[in-house]
């Protein structure tokens, strides 16, 4: 998802600025049930059961009545038996038909009352047995209240008055457009998407296009075919669009079509635009790996909301906005969620940091990519003052998207970015470049010699990741973790100067082992001390000017930073 609320809130009100008059619309209407607010979370065992092994899916969207119709047909296997299919869609969008294995079922065979579709199925379906189930529907989708942070349709309009509309829905899930499996898992093996859009109005989507279809009375219908989507990244974009396309050549021998599709009147700011695309993926492809989608294509999309990492059609809405790094952090961050987030995807939203704390750690090793460590340092800085220590970054427990993400619903919040980005730094610092690398390699891919062709999707978690660590090391980091991953409070460093000796000890939250080791600056010499048992003591010398942890290689409690932040925050 786009990057932490508290650093980006000012920039949504310019993104938003570019769609003007926005369309008639009602933001939070209709109203959603709160099952369809959930998404993710503990999963029923007959339902973690079902998988998706292809979606057709074709909508229509009706600007002008701000309405869609969709008919989606759904392959889906189960791994136990099943008398009843549980299918998550909004009650907003009614079903008027549905058909198992190409047999009608008769109304009343199907109900939504809160946002799930129970359907009964006309025979009991068998362990191992898949079955195809079409659903026709259709009505007003929700409007989201301030995408991306919220889910739902954006109705907008374009500078010159054209429709522009948009769909963001990882927070509440896949169900509020088309009737899916809404957690992670649920993942659709294939997807075929068809939509159908009034005449002179474009629709990207995930995936390649394999054509366009134009109907006798101006409308057309985008086709597309994509493969492992996450459920929530299936997207709908339409605007009487340009586009730049330009193939790239990877490092890795293959090519693939980059596109990014804009709204006209600002040529030369969407070229802009575009030509950070191939520096940004050689970032990318030299130091974590392939780009996983080039079979199919690298997209972004311009939309009237601030951005999401929609698999292979990134939305950004950054008003083309450079800050002080010369680069688009939006772009770059969303751009990361190719390989974290949608090349590897956790089961369950609890260990969210690997998507988010990975993306926001890539925007300064691309600082540092480009222009060396001070760049890097600055960018850090501005990460670490964010950092709310409020909640542990992972509870150990299955939790729903919204639980991790709301802060004020006791989640980590913003801190799967910001603390999950500090977090990386001190663990790259201590393992070093090579084997962080390596670790992120074998995350990303599940091995560490990926090659365009040779790995598929994945899921992953935060005990896969401790183990990676310990396998790459060879050595057991679960201290670490259980520190920076399992704990809320960061870990103090206290400093003891007695003349020539100065005593360093680690206090953890809760009592827990910290022997991590520390930099000293002792004059013009940096020691690397050990810190065995979480306690140190070293001969500096009397008199001798000390320093340390002087390249801030380590996440640990400041308290000139908490005082900033209360000062902040009383202002």
């Amino acid at each position: 998802m786009e990057a932490p609320i508290r650093t980006i809130l000012f920039l949504a009100a310019s993104a938003l600025a570019l769609a003007t008059p926005a369309l008639a619309q009602t933001p939070g209407k209709p109203p959603i049930s709160d099952l369809t607010k959930v998404s993710g979370g503990a999963i029923a065992p007959e339902r973690a059961a079902l998988s998706l092994q292809h979606v057709d899916l074709a909508i229509e969207v009706f600007p002008d009545a701000r309405k869609l119709a969709g008919t989606a047909t759904l392959t889906i296997a189960t791994s136990a038996p099943q008398k009843l299919l549980q299918v998550d869609l909004d009650k907003n969008l009614p079903v008027s038909a549905i058909s198992v294995d190409g047999k009608p079922l008769k109304p009343g065979s199907w109900s939504n009352p809160e946002g799930r579709l129970m359907i009964t199925l006309p025979r009991p379906l068998k362990a191992g047995a898949s079955v195809v189930v079409k659903i026709v529907y259709g009505g007003v989708p929700h409007v989201a209240v301030r995408a991306p942070w919220d889910d739902g349709i954006v109705w907008s309009r374009t500078r010159d008055g054209k429709p522009w509309i948009a769909t963001t829905a990882e927070g509440y899930g896949c169900d509020l457009f088309w009737p899916c499996l809404d957690w992670p898992q649920g993942e659709p093996s294939k997807v075929d998407l068809h939509i159908t859009v009034p005449a002179g109005l474009s629709a990207p989507s995930n995936g390649t296009l394999v054509g366009i279809d134009k109907l006798a009375d101006g409308r057309t219908t985008w086709n597309w075919r994509a493969r492992s989507p996450n459920p929530y990244s299936v997207v709908l974009n339409i605007a009487p669009y340009k586009e730049i396309t330009q193939v790239y050549h990877s490092r890795f021998g293959n090519s693939f079509p980059m596109t990014y599709w804009y709204t006209g009147g600002r040529d030369v700011l969407a070229q802009g635009l575009f030509d950070e695309f191939a520096p940004t993926v050689d970032f990318f492809e030299a130091n974590v790996g392939p780009y996983p989608w080039g079979d199919e294509k690298l997209g972004v999309v311009e939309t009237p909301h601030l951005g999401m990492e929609h698999q292979t059609i990134n939305a950004y809405g950054n008003n083309y906005e450079k800050d002080s790094t010369g680069f688009d952090w939006l772009f770059q961050h969303e751009l990361s969620h190719e390989w974290f987030g949608n090349q590897v995807t956790v089961s369950n939203w609890d260990d969210y940091w690997i998507h988010e704390g990975y993306a926001q750690y890539m925007q300064p090793m691309y600082g540092r990519w480009r222009e060396g460590e001070a760049r890097y340092a600055v960018m850090m800085h501005e990460f670490r003052i964010q950092i709310a220590n409020k909640a542990p970054i992972v509870s150990g427990r299955i939790m729903t998207e919204e639980q991790v993400y709301e802060e004020e619903n006791g989640g980590p919040g913003s801190d799967i970015y910001v603390k999950g980005a500090w977090m990386l730094h001190t663990l790259r610092n201590t393992i070093g470049d090579k084997a962080f690398w390596e670790v992120t390699r074998r995350l990303v891919y599940g091995r560490p010699d990926p090659k365009p062709g040779n790995f598929q999707p994945r899921f992953s978690s935060t005990a896969e990741y401790i183990k990676i660590v310990n396998e790459v090391t060879g050595k057991d980091y679960g201290w670490f973790f259980d520190v920076y991953l399992y704990q809320a409070a960061l870990p103090e460093l206290v400093e003891q100067r007695d003349g020539g000796t100065l005593t360093l000890s680690w206090k953890a939250p809760n009592g827990k082992p910290f022997p991590l080791p520390v930099e000293v600056l002792v004059g013009d010499e940096v020691r690397l001390v050990p810190m065995t048992g979480g306690t140190a003591k070293l001969d500096v010398g009397a008199g001798t000017h000390v320093v340390v942890d002087p390249a801030s290689r380590i996440l640990k409690r400041s308290v000139a930073i908490e005082a900033y932040q209360r000062r902040m925050g009383r202002r």
